[in-house]
């Protein structure tokens, strides 16, 4: 994420292009102080050593105005300001406890993989036994009792959670799903798509459709008709 790239505001969650912005210090905007940089229009610091290099780049959202801070150094890039995945906060309608642990596992991602999987095999194990009402004890078993009841292509996505997440090796991501192990490439991210499409179709969807019975309930009593059944 730098300066003229575009990419989702972590703040906003807008596509946008990003712009440069402003170096101030002591709170006063354009002001020169100590440093011969502040109050110019920059895009980024380097620093150099003999054996690495770190660059920072600062840039704003045209779109809600709001810093975005990055840095780039051997490990690759990643965002430190703000402190967010980017990805979509969780609908209101998910439980309280259950968004926080996807909100956490979504955060924990670019610093740790393993730990965002296992808050969110957590969180998938939590989702199943509220809104899926399975009765089984371990993940795996939860995952299959479940499946005949999703759409083709949710029990794909669904069943692909055990397959890429190996759960044949890594037997305690089924039996303690909270534990931290191994995790293999694009698991952590998967099990986050996995959740989200879940959210929409165990909580998202039957709130809208009781919302328009609703409405629709209120028209047919206004024209003196029962509601539906």
């Amino acid at each position: 994420m730098r300066v003229g790239e575009r990419g989702k505001c972590p703040h906003c969650l807008t596509i946008v292009q990003f712009l440069r912005t402003t170096l101030t210090a002591g709170g006063h905007p354009g002001r020169v102080d100590k440093h011969p940089l502040v109050g110019y229009v920059i895009e980024s610091f380097r620093i150099s050593t003999a054996k690495d290099t770190v660059a920072l780049f600062l840039m704003e959202c045209p779109n809600c105005y709001r810093p975005v801070v990055s840095i780039v150094d051997k490990a690759g890039p990643r965002l430190v300001y703000p402190v967010r995945s980017g990805r979509p906060p969780p609908p209101s309608q998910v439980p309280k406890e259950i968004a926080q642990d996807y909100d956490e596992a979504c955060l924990v991602l670019p610093f740790s993989p393993k730990a965002s999987a296992a808050l969110s095999r957590r969180c998938l194990q939590a989702i199943l036994r509220d809104a899926g009402k399975t009765k089984k004890k371990d993940l795996a078993d939860q995952i299959e009792e479940i499946l005949p009841t999703l759409p083709s292509a949710l029990q794909k996505s669904l069943d692909a959670v055990r397959n890429i997440g190996n759960f044949a090796t890594h037997p305690m991501k089924s039996k303690s799903t909270g534990e931290i192990v191994e995790v293999e490439t694009g698991e952590a991210e998967w099990n986050l798509e996995v959740i989200e499409a879940l959210f929409d179709l165990y909580y998202v969807q039957p709130s809208v459709l009781n919302q328009k019975r609703k409405a629709l309930d209120e028209k047919l009593k206004q024209a003196g008709k029962p509601p539906l059944k």
